[in-house]
């Protein structure tokens, strides 16, 4: 096609047909050169970003600004995110400050609703900067004043972008639009030095001569913006309209307020618009842009509206009138949909379609531009057939190709992931395979040649002279997520289990020491980590990395342990009595799962056509891993053996699609189902939505709870023993004794962690031959601990639904101002609110307060000591939308889920659990919309340590899906307990938690080994071959800094299995801090030997310049006939000496050379091993 550049060239609307994502990228690079650059205007925020990382390869010298939109809902009481303000200044103030355009072009990416948004003028960004250089005189006073006008808070400890500290003469202060903070050394006035920092470690990162600064925030606090702002306020809403606004009030007195944002014209004589900064820019837009304005504009209206009925109806009349909104008109914040098509109709403006432009287009005064792209290939046909190899099918693909004289380019996510794709393409005959950094190399390479290359694509595409083969095209997934999902758990707790200075462990042969530090030692002229472990009487022990996994963690921070005596028979003694313990526990469990194993359970498989049609129902689109789990327990159900899973999915990530879907296949395959809920609540709503769902189909459903009367209760019994229901849905009266089966096939349990282990007996008890299907989002450590040591399945759902947005969490104390802003903020986006106390004698406080100072929002009152009736009537208006306030206790903790509830506010947050917090939080922020959870603590207490712990953790577990990190760390914290329940677990305290869970896991599996009749095989894990290569086995401190990073990548690496694992870990190590050393790369040469030392049956090995010596385990060959075979074949360079060592003479002066000589040889001796 027609280069874009030339295209844009005056006022006119262009529409670019077949031209697919990430294919406009490269158009958008071929048009960024012209006078004024491009301005092109996203749908969404993911969008933006992803179009930004396919352009730093396509145009990796163009010059490319981000503006991204405010995160809040238009009219809000809460500001954008600060770090998302400070990007916005940092591309408003480069935009204004530009001089000439560079020689590669200029891209502005923006949104649709960040264009739709007026800024602060240009002549005001520009001017409202700080600049300084080593050695000049600084005005300390008035750079403070700067950074607090523009928008820099001040605290502490300097960490987030548009945060400062002054420490004495050291002013610490990070730019928004900057990597990293600077730190500024004064003398008196005089500036000394510019320093880099890191913000984690505080540690000095390098030094600059001089430094600018630019505002953080869209208003400026100073005497001029405060005066028109007064001025303001005062004009449009009345003169008596700031008495007792706390926002008025605020803004006074110069001090910032949460939501003032809102008010942004005020503060400024003009506001302008986005494209007043780019005056001479093109225009390009996303598919859809105009229906996204559309929609945009609609959606402001109505917050307007709603607002201007609350100031209509008097909102606030209580605590002084503070709570009124007024709201300004939506023209002055955002542009008018006539304003927007006025600027567009001046300028030259170009839309790409990914689907071809029929030519009846042109006619619309648009001018039609077919670009000759399509989506590329996607090759799931190939990974799902088992007898096709996708590397093949990828081979032969880029050979067509070629003969269609195409440029093919191989598109990894990430350097790690592209390096390994490389490799494995190598080995299926694409050899001519070579490095690219961006699209200029690409082009530069012959043709013969196929390019790699890291680009951030989802998909590829192809065009008449190029195709770009996806990652994700080839593998369905990215390589650097874990490879296998039999670690899984482990890497979820991997950040909450790094060894830290003074922690205890655990070491298999010695005991519980003290981690004291990581020292490089010299063994034999190489440089060797080893951690140093303290034991009692002062005692050292170093221990080389290679070997970490014989230490443990012995349990969390705050456990109290006793050091043992290096040589002592006293750890010796506990470890034994553990031991025997352990196994009478694993043994019993195994009983109970050989027993499922060897019962026939009904195979149940889905009817086509009507399970297809029942998924059909379905409103959502699944996500991949709500996909796997489906897919998981059909496969279970269809095996012939009960199943026993357990889904492990966050709040609202759709566990209960899972049941609905499993309860179907088991309802249609003649069996009864029975779902089992911990509270009444429930209960019900699993009725509803499960009522709902198989509306139309011939299905019978009933419910056992106390919202059910006495008659009905009797009713539903005798129809369930008589098989005329078919799904059953109730509290733990479904397991009273009184309640039979006709033909029971299917038991799901819904937020396990509420029921007793009595409870989960009698449920396997009802029918040893039933599914059992477990739904929890925070898993108790017990139940979380079976799945870790493979007695039950599990399957986790960690990736949230689409559009689904992390709840923002405040934990603040109780302020009455705070309170009635979330409730009437959710009010008027017509939402509800959940208000949540700890106890029931808050319960009455807690509703006068609301009745009193917030009387236009309907309340009702909930908690487990109401009648059924009562409660019923409460739950069921709550769920219509007529109450707007339900105050309750943790009754309405247990997955209720009411998608327009959206506002928590938990009273005393202090009082409640981690885990009940954080299912507390899941009750909101369940749809599309953001949800808002405020803790509050009392305003003049201070919490306990653990209550602070606790809810310092909730605010960093901000991220979606961490209800599994959670319970893992309850799994730390608390220990495990018995898993069978019948005593506590004191033995954990003796052998520390890591060591517990091991040894369990290894009983498990020996008494699984000797039931299956394969004899005790077991003890194979549990030693350690000693190697010494003589060379450097370290990752180096200026590779990674960080010694809790460095422990943690140490005891991973100890743990993989496996050479994709250990690939995986490479790539990921390449990604995270660049090429690997050569320290790093014998690290990993040496793990590998390590694995294949124990089918090599070799306890120790010692390499040297002149070849080596294998000691065998216990001084036994396994194979001798085989050895002796393997000897004579060596030209008598090999020999068995009498004390059973092998001594194998080699030249292997180079340290390489002896690492992969010593590979080859035990891969020889694992050979012949296997062969004995």
């Amino acid at each position: 096609m027609k280069n874009l550049a030339k295209l844009l060239s005056g006022p006119k609307r262009v529409k670019v047909g077949s031209a697919p994502e990430g294919y406009d990228a490269l158009l958008l690079s071929e048009a960024a050169t012209r006078t004024g650059g491009v301005l092109h205007i996203a749908r969404d925020d993911a969008r933006m970003s992803q179009l930004a990382t396919t352009l730093a390869f396509f145009s990796p010298k163009t010059q490319i600004i981000e503006f991204p939109a405010w995160d809040c809902l238009p009219y809000d009481r809460v500001s954008p995110n600060p770090t998302l303000a400070g990007k916005r200044m940092d591309a408003l103030w480069h935009l204004a400050t530009l001089d000439k355009m560079p020689k590669a072009g200029r891209i502005i990416l923006t949104t649709v609703n960040g264009a739709l948004q007026r800024v602060p003028a240009r002549d005001v960004v520009a001017s409202a900067s700080f600049k300084s250089s080593v050695g000049d005189e600084i005005n300390v006073d008035g750079l403070l004043a700067y950074l607090a006008r523009d928008g820099f808070a001040r605290t502490s400890t300097v960490r987030e972008p548009g945060e400062y500290a002054v420490r004495g003469g050291i002013i610490d202060i990070y730019p928004p639009g900057d990597e990293s903070p600077l730190r500024l050394d004064l003398f008196g006035d005089q500036l000394e030095s510019v320093r880099r920092f890191d913000p984690l470690t505080q540690l000095t990162l390098s030094k600059e001569n001089s430094f600018s600064l630019e505002p953080v925030s869209e208003i400026f606090l100073d005497a001029q913006s405060i005066a028109r702002f007064r001025a303001g306020y005062g004009q449009r809403f009345g003169a008596t309209a700031g008495v007792d606004d706390p926002m008025y009030e605020a803004v006074s007195s110069g001090r910032k307020h949460m939501g003032m944002e809102h008010w942004l014209p005020l503060f400024h004589e003009r506001l302008e618009t986005l494209f007043d900064y780019v005056p001479d820019a093109a225009i390009t837009m996303d598919h859809h842009d105009d229906d996204a304005r559309d929609a945009r504009l609609e959606a402001i209206q109505d917050y307007y509206e709603a607002r201007k009925i609350g100031e209509a109806a008097g909102e606030g009349e209580v605590l002084g009138g503070g709570a009124v909104y007024r709201a300004l008109e939506p023209d002055e914040l955002q542009m008018s949909a006539a304003e927007w098509d006025e600027v567009l109709g001046l300028r030259p403006v170009a839309t790409f379609s990914p689907f071809a432009v029929p030519e009846g287009e042109a006619q619309n005064r648009v001018q039609v531009i077919d670009a000759a792209g399509r989506q590329g290939r996607d090759f799931a046909p190939e990974r799902s057939q088992p007898n096709q190899n996708v590397f093949d099918a990828v081979a032969s693909h880029v050979s067509d190709l070629k003969k269609q004289n195409k440029r093919v380019i191989i598109a990894g996510y990430s350097e790690g992931s592209a390096e390994r794709l490389g490799g494995v393409l190598k080995d299926h005959d694409i050899t001519n395979l070579v490095h690219v950094e961006n699209w200029g190399q690409a082009l530069a390479i012959e043709d013969v040649h196929v390019a790699l290359a890291v680009v951030g694509l989802e998909h590829g595409f192809e065009t008449t002279d190029l195709a770009i083969i996806g990652e994700q095209d080839i593998l369905g997934d990215r390589l650097v997520r874990a490879p296998k999902r039999a670690r899984k758990s482990e890497n979820f707790i991997a950040e909450a289990s790094t060894l830290s200075p003074g922690d205890f462990v655990v070491h298999l042969e010695h005991g519980i020491g003290r981690f004291e530090s990581l020292e490089t030692v010299d063994v034999g002229g190489a440089l060797h980590d080893c951690v140093l472990l303290i034991y009692a009487g002062n005692d050292k022990l170093y221990l080389p990395v290679e070997n970490i996994e014989v230490i443990s963690r012995y349990g969390s921070e705050d456990s109290e342990a006793v050091l043992d005596k290096l040589g002592g028979s006293g750890w010796q003694a506990r470890k034994s009595r553990a031991t025997k313990r352990i196994k009478d526990m694993a043994d019993q469990l195994i009983k109970i799962a050989a027993e499922r194993e060897l019962k026939e359970g009904g195979k149940m498989a889905p009817p086509t056509g009507l399970y297809d049609e029942f998924c059909a129902r379905f409103p959502y689109h699944e996500t991949e891993d709500q996909q796997n789990t489906i897919s998981d327990v059909l496969e279970d159900m269809a095996s012939g053996r009960p199943m026993d899973r357990l889904v492990c999915g966050d709040v609202g990530f759709g566990k209960t699609e899972v049941a609905l879907r499993t309860a179907f296949v088991a309802v249609m395959s003649g069996r009864q189902v029975a779902m089992i809920a911990p509270t009444t609540l429930l209960t019900r709503q699993h009725f509803k939505t499960f009522s709902e769902r198989f509306a139309g189909w011939p299905v019978n459903i009933a419910q056992l709870s106390r919202f059910v009367s006495a008659k009905d209760m009797k009713e539903n019994k005798r129809r369930l023993e008589a098989g005329d229901v078919d799904i059953i849905i109730g509290t733990h009266a479904l397991l009273a004794k009184d309640v039979k089966f006709s033909n029971l096939g299917l038991v799901l349990v819904d937020e396990e962690q509420h029921f007793g282990v009595a409870h989960k007996e009698r449920l396997k008890s009802l029918r040893s031959d039933v599914h059992v299907l477990t739904l929890t989002a925070t898993p108790i450590p017990r139940t979380l601990q079976m799945a870790f040591t493979g007695v039950r399945e599990l399957s986790l759902i960690a990736t949230p639904p689409v559009d689904r947005l992390a709840v923002r969490t405040f934990i603040l104390p109780f302020d009455p101002v705070v309170v009635r802003e979330a409730i009437l903020r959710e009010h008027y986006r017509g939402g509800q609110t959940f208000y949540v106390c700890p106890r029931l004698n808050d319960i009455d406080e807690v509703t006068n307060y609301i009745k009193e100072n917030i009387p236009e929002v309907k309340t009702a009152v909930a908690h487990g000591r109401m009648t059924p009736g009562d409660l019923d009537r409460v739950m069921n208006a709550f769920y219509d939308g007529a109450i707007d306030v339900l105050i309750s206790t943790n009754i309405v903790e247990s997955g209720l889920d009411i998608p327009t509830a959206n506002t928590l506010i938990i009273h005393r947050a202090d009082m409640f659990g981690l885990s009940q917090l954080y299912q507390l939080r899941g009750r909101v922020g369940r749809s599309k919309i953001r949800g808002y959870a405020y803790l509050t603590i009392p305003a003049k207490r201070i919490p306990t340590e653990a209550a602070d712990k606790r809810l310092k953790v909730m605010q960093s577990l901000d991220g979606l899906g961490a209800g599994f990190s959670l319970a893992s760390h309850d799994l730390d914290i608390r220990g495990a307990g018995n898993l069978l329940g019948e005593e506590q677990s004191g033995h954990i305290r003796e052998v520390g938690v890591e060591l517990y869970q091991q040894m369990l896991e290894e009983a498990v599996a020996t008494a699984r080994s000797t039931a299956d009749g394969t004899g005790d095989q077991m003890d194979a894990s549990d030693w350690t071959p000693q190697l010494n290569l003589g060379a450097s086995v370290l990752i180096p401190e200026n590779y990674v800094a960080d010694l809790d990073v460095r422990m943690g990548l140490y005891r991973r690496l100890s743990k993989l299995d496996g050479r994709a694992e250990i690939d995986g870990f490479a790539a990921e190590l390449i990604d995270r801090f660049g090429k690997l050393p050569e320290e790093v790369e014998s690290l990993l040469a040496i793990v590998t030997i390590k694995q294949l030392c124990k089918p090599a049956a070799v306890s120790k090995l010692d390499a040297g310049a002149k070849g080596c010596t294998v000691t065998f385990r216990d001084g036994a060959v396994l194979n001798p006939a085989g050895l002796v075979d393997f000897i004579s074949k060596q030209a008598g360079t090999a020999k068995l000496r009498p004390d059973q060592k092998l001594v194998y003479r080699r030249d292997w002066e180079i340290p390489e050379t002896r690492v992969s000589g010593v590979k080859h040889l035990l891969t020889r001796l694992a050979e012949i091993n296997g062969q004995g």
